[in-house]
């Protein structure tokens, strides 16, 4: 499955034709692996997880090897919606029935920890990706309003978070002009990205620090032995250690991981520049995320287009009209843009778990896995890396509390995951429609 998906939507070794590869800090291409190598570990993905990992190891002084199918960043960690969140993908009070207060503090800090390493790594390495401060999340119904306001309390109260703004219906239509929201919170300790450029950024670092980068390099079999042998179509690497940062491309790579991560496509928008009118979607430099199951996200580009995005598929092809996918959630938030031109549309390939948890594990003793992000990838997967670059160190407390997170295998395996998946979808997008 992950071959499929890594050839089943793209062009061998090119980005996609989105707004971000068009405003993208252009990076030369790495060589393909060709032959054996050896190194003290291999990193397997060239997305946020495994530049972080490879960026945190070799400033540690180890020998390290990076291999990406297509390009650095090509995958979720170039396509998506930019939002660096607070906190964990499930909300605190959820996590405290899963795993405890004392556990869901742990994750709390972590999760804060994650926000700070990306802003860390922007200034300490100058990456020119428009990083932003502030995320509102929305609400359509009173009764998620009152949830939110209720939850940002909570994490005051436990977690001496401050920064959160309670928007009543004024405050929120003052924000965000949208008929379909009526109220909701606004996280100035949360920020916004270019998610390409955030990529590259790492990759230039990584690369500087003295990672081997291996780009057009597929790896088809991980043979789990001391040292590990990593095998691609024209070459294998041997290394004392892997990673494995796949996430929604992992494929077959590790059965474990697969039965617990899925893939799932997600798809954005870019507008044209709405000049004016963009006072008519945000009048402020945030980004939004709105309280349905499936969840809309938008913010205004640099040149002022709104990048909308919404829906969901599942399998390996992207449907061929994304734009016309993504209008109708989009003319739903802003009914007044509806003669407005898309100049860009384009799907990503993500991966969840059934808790929304990301799923870190120890698979074999010397390979470790971060994936599963659910949709809070930037700042989680950043920090996943750096987690798993301390492990492999011998470091390994960060590590270990996000790998004791309950992580249940989805039903049926892969055969089953999708069917069941798109009914539980297709439930929930009826819930958020009758507003029940």
């Amino acid at each position: 499955m992950g071959l499929n998906l890594l050839y089943s939507n793209d062009r061998q070794g090119e980005y996609p034709d989105s707004w971000y590869t068009a405003t993208a800090h252009a990076l030369a291409p790495f060589p393909p692996l060709r032959g054996e190598t050896r190194a003290d570990v291999c990193v397997v993905g060239g997305g946020y997880t495994g530049l972080s990992a490879a960026l945190h190891l070799a400033q540690a002084g180890l020998d390290v090897v990076l291999l990406e199918a297509h390009r650095v960043g090509f995958g979720a960690s170039g396509r998506n919606g930019g939002q660096l969140g607070s906190g964990q993908r499930m909300h605190q009070d959820d996590l405290e029935r899963l795993a405890g207060r004392d556990e869901a503090a742990a994750l709390w800090r972590l999760g804060e920890d994650a926000k700070a390493l990306v802003r860390d790594l922007v200034a300490r390495h100058g990456i020119d990706c428009d990083l932003r401060p502030g995320v509102a999340w929305t609400a359509s119904s009173a009764r998620d309003v009152a949830h939110l306001h209720d939850y940002a309390r909570l994490l005051e109260r436990r977690h001496g978070y401050d920064r959160l703004e309670l928007l009543d219906r004024d405050a929120c239509a003052a924000l965000c002009p949208s008929p379909d929201y009526v109220g909701g919170i606004l996280d100035m300790g949360a920020g916004h990205l270019h998610p390409l450029n955030f990529a590259l950024g790492l990759a230039r670092a990584a690369a500087d620090a003295g990672v081997r980068i291996f780009e057009d390099t597929a790896v088809h079999h991980v043979v789990e032995s001391a040292p590990a042998t990593v095998r691609t179509d024209r070459g294998r690497v041997v290394a004392d250690h892997v990673v494995l940062a796949c996430n929604g491309y992992l494929g077959g790579l590790n059965r474990k991981v697969a039965a617990r991560v899925m893939p799932i496509n997600n798809f954005i928008v870019a507008t044209e520049p709405l000049g004016d009118m963009a006072e008519r979607v945000l009048t402020r430099d945030v980004a939004v995320a709105d309280s349905r199951f499936v969840v809309n996200y938008f913010r205004l580009s640099a040149d002022r287009r709104l990048l909308f995005g919404g829906g969901e598929s599942y399998g390996y092809r992207f449907p061929r009209d994304i734009a016309a996918l993504v209008r109708r959630p989009m003319l739903e938030i802003f009914p007044h843009l509806k003669d407005t031109r898309i100049d860009f549309a384009w799907g990503g390939t993500l991966a969840i778990t059934r808790k929304r948890m990301p799923y870190l594990a120890r698979v074999a003793p010397n390979i470790l896995s971060a994936s599963g992000y659910s949709g809070h990838g930037v700042g989680t997967a950043t920090h996943a890396g750096q987690l798993m670059a301390l492990a492999i160190q011998g470091q390994a407390e960060g590590f270990d509390t996000m790998a004791r997170v309950p992580a249940p295998a989805f039903p049926g395996g892969p055969a089953f995951r999708s069917p069941l998946l798109v009914l539980a979808m297709t439930w929930f997008a009826l819930r958020d429609r009758l507003g029940v």
